[in-house]
C-alpha cells in the first residue's frame, strides 16, 4: 500500500493532529514517566554495582554475581507484566494503565530504601530485594511503552519521530538524576555508605513520582485508541490477534530490543569492572562518565527524532546499532588504558552519540509497526522480551570475564553481536514513518489479512 498524497503527512488538512498542543503535553507526559522509571532503574543498578553485595550478599561465595543476578531478576517479570499491562492498555486506554505503572514503580523504589539488611533480617533482607524488584520489573513492562503509543497518536504526522524521541530522552533524564543522587553518598565512610548512606537516593523517588503523577495526569488519552468509542470496539483478546496476525512484527521488535544490551552492559558491567581493584578506576569518576554521556544523549536524541522524520527510522536505528558494536570496543579498551579523558570521550561518543540514535528512533519505529489495535501490546511484548536478555546481560557479562578481571574482549564481543542482530533486524522492517495513523492501521491489517483467511 502507497502513501497518497492527499492523506500524507504532508497535508495539515488531513491530519488530526496537526495542532502540536496534544503532543507536546504527551511528550512531556512521556518524558517525565521515563525519567521515574530509569531513575529507579539506574540507582538499583548503580546499588547492584556497588551496594548490594555488602549489604545483602556479603559471605557469599560470588556476592557480585549474586547481586547483578538480583539486577536482571526484574526482566523475569517484564514479560509477564507486557502481556497484561499491554492488554489493559489496548482495551482501557494508554493513560490509566501508564499512571499504574507509574505508582507501582514509585512505591516499589521506596520501599527498597526501607529494607532491611542481611546481617539484620537474615535471609528475609535479600528475600525482599528480589520482591521489589519483580514489582519494579512488572511496572516498567508497561510504562515506555504506552509513553510511545500515546506520544505517536496524538503527535503530527510528520514529527512523529521528534515528539517520541522524548520517551527515551527521559531515560537519559532518569540516569542523570540518579547518578547525581548516587554521587554525594558515594563520598560518605563506607560504614556510613553501607549503612544508611545507599537508601538516600531511594527514599528521594518519592519526589520524582509527584512530579510525573502531575503532569501525566494532565494528558489526553489519543481518539486513535481502541479504548474511545472513535477507533470502534476494541478486541476482547488482543494479545490473541497480536500473536496470530502480527507475529512477525513482535519477533522483529524482539530482536530489534537487543540494542538495550549496550546500556545495561555500560551502566551496570562497565561500572562494575572499572571500579575493580584491578582496573582502579573510582566509583565517583565512573558516575560522571555517565552523567556526561547522558547529558550529550539528552541533546542529540531529539535531534536523531528530527533527522527520522526526515529521512526515515530504519537508517538511523540501523546506523547506530551497528556504531554502538564499534564503539563498545572502544569504550571498554579506553577503561582498560585508565586514561580519564579517554573513557569520558569514549563514553559521551558510545551513549551520546550512536546509541542514543537507536534510543531516540525506537518508540516510534516499533509503535508504528503496529496497528493501535494492538499497539501497546506489541510494543510492550516485543520489547520486555528483546529487554530480558540486556538485563540478564551484566551477569552474562561477569561470567564471560571469567577468572582474569581485566579480560573485557568477550564482553565487548557479546555486546557488538547483539547489536548487530539488532541491526539486522531492523533492517527487515517497513519503513513506516510516512504513514498517518489512519494509513498504518490498514497497512497492518492488509499484512495480516492473508492470515486472517487462513484462520
Amino acid at each position: 500500500m502507497k502513501r497518497t498524497r492527499d492523506r500524507g503527512p504532508g497535508n495539515p488538512a488531513a491530519d488530526p493532529n496537526a495542532d502540536p498542543t496534544k503532543a507536546k503535553q504527551a511528550a512531556r507526559a512521556a518524558f517525565f514517566g521515563s525519567m521515574l522509571e530509569y531513575y529507579d532503574f539506574y540507582i538499583f543498578a548503580s546499588a547492584a554495582a556497588l551496594v548490594f553485595p555488602h549489604v545483602f550478599f556479603e559471605g557469599s561465595k560470588n556476592p557480585v554475581l549474586l547481586s547483578l543476578a538480583t539486577f536482571g531478576i526484574s526482566y523475569v517479570a517484564r514479560p509477564i507484566g507486557a502481556v497484561v499491562l499491554g492488554h489493559f492498555g489496548d482495551r482501557i486506554g494508554r493513560k490509566r494503565v501508564m499512571m499504574f505503572c507509574l505508582l507501582v514503580m514509585g512505591a516499589a523504589t521506596f520501599l527498597l530504601g526501607c529494607l532491611p539488611s542481611k546481617a539484620t533480617a537474615g535471609e528475609l533482607g535479600p528475600a525482599l530485594l528480589i520482591l521489589l524488584r519483580v514489582a519494579q520489573g512488572f511496572s516498567a513492562a508497561g510504562e515506555q511503552s504506552g509513553a510511545g503509543s500515546l506520544t505517536l497518536e496524538l503527535s503530527p504526522a510528520n514529527r512523529r519521530g521528534y515528539f517520541c524521541s522524548w520517551t527515551l530522552s527521559g531515560t537519559q533524564g532518569g540516569f542523570i538524576l540518579a547518578s547525581l543522587a548516587f554521587i554525594p553518598v558515594t563520598s560518605l565512610p563506607k560504614h556510613d555508605f553501607y549503612e544508611w548512606g545507599w537508601r538516600i537516593p531511594f527514599l528521594l523517588s518519592i519526589a520524582v513520582i509527584g512530579v510525573a503523577y502531575i503532569i501525566q495526569n494532565k494528558t489526553h488519552e489519543p481518539e486513535i485508541s481502541p479504548a474511545n468509542k472513535t477507533a470502534g470496539e476494541p478486541d476482547k483478546l488482543p494479545v490473541v490477534d497480536l500473536f496470530v496476525h502480527h507475529w512477525r512484527d513482535v519477533l522483529r521488535v524482539v530482536l530489534c530490543a537487543f540494542i538495550a544490551v549496550v546500556s545495561t552492559v555500560f551502566s551496570v558491567f562497565g561500572l562494575a569492572y572499572a571500579t575493580t581493584k584491578e582496573v582502579g578506576m573510582s566509583s565517583t569518576t565512573m558516575l560522571w562518565v555517565a552523567i556526561v554521556a547522558n547529558v550529550v544523549a539528552l541533546v542529540t536524541q531529539p535531534l536523531f527524532g528530527i533527522l527520522s522524520d526526515r529521512i526515515g527510522r530504519k537508517p538511523v536505528f540501523i546506523g547506530g546499532a551497528i556504531g554502538s558494536a564499534v564503539f563498545i570496543y572502544i569504550y571498554f579498551a579506553a577503561i582498560s588504558t585508565g586514561n580519564v579523558i579517554a573513557v569520558f570521550a569514549a563514553g559521551a561518543a558510545l551513549m551520546g552519540c550512536v546509541y542514543a540514535a537507536t534510543n531516540a528512533v525506537w518508540p516510534a519505529f516499533y509503535a508504528e509497526m503496529f496497528s493501535s489495535r494492538v499497539r501497546y501490546s506489541g510494543m510492550a511484548i516485543g520489547t520486555q522480551l528483546g529487554f530480558a536478555l540486556a538485563g540478564f546481560a551484566p551477569t552474562i557479562a561477569q561470567a564471560l570475564r571469567g577468572h582474569d578481571p581485566r579480560n573485557w574482549v568477550p564482553v565487548a564481543i557479546f555486546t557488538g553481536v547483539c547489536a548487530l542482530i539488532a541491526a539486522a533486524s531492523g533492517a527487515t522492517s517497513r519503513e513506516n514513518s510516512q504513514y498517518t495513523l489512519a494509513e498504518l492501521d490498514a497497512v497492518a491489517d492488509h499484512v495480516a489479512e492473508p492470515l486472517q483467511r487462513a484462520a
